[in-house]
């Protein structure tokens, strides 16, 4: 299997051009990733779907991956919660070496093939549940071993990789594969394949919620308030939707804790 993303560079001898010839390579290049996300829609839309499904029943989407897509996914899960008002058990990412590794890199944590699944056996994961492996490459033991594990036990599986015909792609149920071609720096994914596993992640969790009543309109009406700007945010939201003036509003969220509790409040009285 040829790994594109481990192929040369489109541009040498980085070292001699001035920044500016630098900053807007970079970004010629990093504009080419919307087109590969756009182009692996419909295998996000099945990912998605499942995913939806798994929950609406009451299973749990699982993350897994390693270096800077383990951290991807954990930062994914995490924002969650304040986002979206979902309790931290719905969405969980976990990454190859532990939380230490979402700080600073574990030699040779995404080689044990054995790990994730041992890692996914902590929280207790069921049939219910869905393991989602991220993966640059496609080859990173440590997911492949997850993926593979869970398919024998009857979990759904699905992954997020940037190269083509990947062995991480085969073990998952539900493949997402979005080709972004070499690096402006050869081999590091951190560039353009994390670009495009955030705007894949993003694009799941929030389309997810939404299908499971997360969002009401297009407003956040289940964040929660963890600092003054949320907080101000929830008041705004209220008023319009309600159409009541800030002090109603600001005494309907101290009173319910709630935007979404608030705005029915305020339209029951107001009927």
């Amino acid at each position: 299997m040829e790994i594109t993303t481990e192929k040369d560079s489109n541009y040498n001898h980085l070292e001699t051009m001035s920044l500016n010839e630098i900053l807007v390579n970079i970004n010629n290049e990093d504009r080419t990733v919307p087109d590969a996300v756009q182009k692996a829609i419909p295998q996000i839309e099945k990912l998605a779907a499942i995913i939806v499904q798994k929950m609406k029943a009451g299973g749990r989407l699982f993350y897994i991956g390693a270096g800077t897509s383990g951290r991807l996914g954990v930062l994914d899960a995490s924002e969650c919660p304040p986002t979206f008002g979902v309790p931290d058990s719905w969405v969980i990412g976990i990454i190859a070496g532990g939380d230490v590794a979402i700080r600073k890199a574990v030699e040779f944590a995404e080689d044990n093939v054995d790990q994730a699944w041992l890692d996914l056996n902590k929280y207790n994961i069921n049939s219910k549940d869905i393991v989602v492996g991220i993966a640059a490459s496609g080859t990173t033991p440590y997911v492949i071993g997850g993926l593979h594990a869970a398919n024998q036990v009857g979990i759904a599986t699905g992954c997020i990789v940037c190269n083509s015909g990947s062995k991480v792609a085969a073990e998952a149920q539900y493949p997402v594969e979005v080709v972004v071609g070499p690096e402006f720096v050869t081999g590091s994914t951190r560039m353009k394949s994390g670009t495009a596993q955030k705007l894949v992640l993003n694009m799941i969790t929030t389309s997810v919620m939404i299908q499971l009543g997360r969002v009401k309109g297009n407003k956040m009406v289940d964040m929660q308030f963890t600092n003054q700007k949320l907080y101000k945010r929830g008041v705004k939201i209220i008023m319009k939707e309600t159409g009541i003036d800030a002090e109603t509003a600001s005494q309907l969220l101290e009173q319910h804790g709630s935007v979404r509790k608030a705005i029915e409040s305020a339209q029951v009285a107001g009927k």
